[in-house]
């Protein structure tokens, strides 16, 4: 688990305000849930024998017996927090959250203990065209935030009848090359065949290469979805790979899978996964309602931007504000706050503390501010304010209030 320290910060800040903007373009909701759950919730929907469940969840007992884990994704918290609040029954809802996740990895570049993640997941809509839509806001975001370099994969999952033919084949063609599987694959062949084509394993790569694929088993429902979905992209410009082992194992995944990736963050080239998850409000004891979400990792994309220097809001001052002798002080945190007032753009830092005129400057000048602020007893006398140029030499000047504001004006973006 590690820091977010002022540096970094505006990147973040840039990120999250690109984010909430698109978001709500496209008309989606907020919505924010506790980071602790019951741990009978990411059993019901990951499940008790997967990695994240049995190794990688923070899992604790509290007061009253109960077993409670700190969230390690959110989309089953999203359908909890649907149902409780009555907000998924024969309704339509557009939703988005974001925060911090936690699970008991090996720390490596892109992947951390508590990480954080924007999801949007969206209920009551069936068809392929919300499918098209969350791409095309993830594609919109990625522009915004000027990202290069990211490829979209996608791939169907098909409906339950359809998975079960497919599974029983690929059982039956797994188990003849059990030989070659490792010790996690032999776990998974009965309980998450699927998930072994998804594996990175270099020995298992030929294996996997001609194993059956889902796509040879698709119903008519399943295979209309997912080339209505291809041609709603191709309409709007946005280029696709077809992944065949692009996979989710949890049987309440169904039709459209996609993921957009990238090969300049190492092993952890996710940045984003989505898919359509139709059965899991039902299991967890809502009506059957259709539903498709995606989750983005925070870090990974904070790591692109700051990869590609790209620029992002600056939260240097504009301006320092030296205060000298008590009667400065009082005067000079008004004028501030009118300041402020006047240019709600302005980010101008008031020296608080006290000290010598000279041991002012240096923080001022240390802080990056184009312009330093005097205020001391001849400027007081005089109704007056020292506007002096930290960075480009430019004789100082004095001015009352109103030219103040005026000055700069022509600096800030109000």
């Amino acid at each position: 688990m590690h820091d977010i320290v002022p540096q970094q910060s505006p990147v973040w800040q840039h990120l999250e305000a690109c984010i909430r903007q698109v978001v709500q373009g496209y008309g989606y909701d907020e919505i924010r849930m506790p980071i602790v759950e019951k741990t009978e919730l990411f059993v019901r929907t990951i499940g008790e024998v997967t990695d994240i469940v049995a190794k990688e969840m923070y899992t604790f007992e509290d007061r009253n017996g109960d077993s409670l884990s700190l969230r390690p994704e959110g989309t089953a918290c999203c359908v909890r927090a649907g149902i409780e609040n009555g907000l998924l029954y024969n309704q339509i809802q557009r939703l988005w959250y974001s925060g911090p996740m936690f699970r008991h990895e090996r720390p490596q570049k892109g992947r951390y203990r508590q990480f954080h993640q924007t999801g949007v997941e969206v209920y009551g809509l069936d068809g392929p065209d919300i499918d098209a839509e969350l791409i095309m806001m993830t594609a919109r975001l990625w522009k915004l935030l000027r990202l290069e370099r990211l490829e979209l994969q996608i791939n169907t999952l098909g409906t339950s009848v359809a998975r079960a033919a497919h599974r029983e084949k690929l059982i039956e063609y797994l188990a003849l090359h059990r030989d070659v599987l490792d010790e996690e694959s032999v776990l998974r062949l009965e309980k998450n065949p699927l998930r072994i084509l998804d594996s990175k394993n270099p020995a298992m790569q030929e294996m996997i290469e001609g194993a059956p694929q889902l796509l040879d088993y698709l119903d008519d429902e399943s295979s209309q979805h997912f080339e209505r979905l291809k041609i709603l992209l191709d309409g709007v410009g946005i280029e696709y790979r077809i992944n065949p082992r692009l996979v989710r194992g949890l049987d309440y995944y169904q039709k459209t899978v996609f993921e957009w990736v990238t090969t300049d963050l190492g092993a952890q080239g996710t940045v984003c996964a989505g898919g359509r998850y139709d059965g899991l409000v039902e299991q967890l004891g809502g009506k059957a309602t259709p539903a498709i979400g995606f989750a983005m990792g925070m870090e990974r994309l904070v790591a692109l931007i700051e990869d590609r220097e790209l620029a992002v809001p600056d939260s240097t001052p504009h301006a320092y504000f030296v205060l000298v002798g008590d009667s400065a002080v009082s005067q000079g945190l008004l004028l501030a706050e009118q300041l402020r007032n006047a240019l709600p753009g302005l980010r101008l830092r008031s020296h608080c503390g006290g000290g010598s005129f000279k041991n002012q400057m240096k923080k001022a000048d240390k802080s990056g501010a184009q312009w330093v602020l005097i205020l001391g007893e001849d400027e007081i006398a005089q109704q007056q304010i020292t506007v002096k140029s930290l960075r480009d030499g430019k004789p100082q000047t004095s001015l009352d209030s109103s030219a103040l504001i005026q000055h700069l004006k022509e600096f800030v973006i109000v």
